[in-house]
């Protein structure tokens, strides 16, 4: 072994050790808990390739290491609440230091290079493979949600200077919310019967557009309950609003690797476009008719 990689990287070749251990005990994990049996096998597949990356620096450091615990159940929850892609691409991702600490070795550990290309590409391959059942509902939760964005940032601008009083304002988006909620679930039960899958449930399917709709309704209507100026809930609405695109996109964009700038300018685009149009009809409808409530 070259004693300067000792003295100059030891601390680093540790870490990566200490990270492969995890990975390898976070793949076995999984796939203890899988029923299907495509996904067992990635994760079977992907978690012999961690352990033999583990046993490449153990070579190095002459050291065994072992798993730590929390971190493992920590990614198998996140598995469990928000789908195997997002959580599993964030995992390997997080390596992207560790893939040039790779390179520097290709000439003196010639193993190296192997390992290097399965961590840029092949177990994300792998990954792409699984199949996520959260992900498949996605179409669900992106529909309910971004149909409230635009419906309920739009309705909410266009009755508060109508209205006047950020109460009414908010009890009645909330109605309003609760209402399109049961009817965009009815309507994407209806559309999941008519394209059938095997893979997804028109029910479940309804359940996570009804149920986003409504979490996005509860997020735009509190900071009318919170707030008696007008102006003040509907600067936090907005806020709340882009928070809520900036983390969905945040989420789809890491689990498909799609752009996240982009999706969440297009998205932002089209919520406060239609809200400021809205705005503008609530505040021309109070000039010329002089409602108010």
């Amino acid at each position: 072994m070259d004693t300067s990689f000792d003295k100059k990287n030891l601390k680093k070749a540790l870490l990566q050790q200490q990270n492969e251990i995890n990975d390898y005990t976070i793949y076995k994990a999984l796939a203890l808990f899988q029923k299907d049996e495509n996904n067992k096998k990635i994760f079977e597949k992907i978690a012999k390739e961690e352990k033999s990356h583990y046993d490449f620096w153990v070579k190095i450091t002459k050291k065994q290491l072992h798993a730590q615990n929390l971190i493992v159940w920590w990614y198998v929850f996140l598995v469990k609440i928000f789908g195997t892609s997002f959580t599993l691409k964030s995992l390997e991702k997080r390596e992207s230091g560790a893939e040039e600490f790779y390179k520097e070795l290709f000439e003196i550990y010639p193993e190296s290079k192997k390992i290097y290309e399965q961590e840029t590409q092949h177990e994300l391959e792998l990954i792409d493979m699984l199949n996520d059942k959260k992900l498949l509902y996605a179409g669900a939760i992106v529909l309910g949600m971004n149909d409230a964005l635009v419906e309920l940032t739009g309705t909410l601008s266009g009755i508060a200077f109508a209205f006047d009083k950020s109460l009414v304002v908010g009890l009645t988006g909330l109605i309003m919310g609760i209402a399109a909620s049961l009817s965009m679930a009815g309507s994407a039960y209806f559309e999941a019967k008519e394209n059938p899958s095997e893979e997804i449930n028109p029910l479940v399917y309804s359940l996570y557009t009804g149920v986003s709709y409504i979490l996005t309704t509860a997020i735009l209507v509190v900071p009318f309950f919170i707030f008696d100026s007008i102006i003040e809930a509907l600067i936090l609405m907005f806020v709340c609003a882009f928070l809520a695109i900036v983390s969905y996109n945040f989420y789809i964009s890491v689990a498909k690797d799609l752009s996240f700038i982009k999706r969440v300018l297009q998205m932002s685009a089209i919520t406060f476009g239609v809200a400021i149009i809205s705005f503008l009809i609530g505040y021309l409808v109070k000039y010329y008719f002089g409602i108010e409530i």
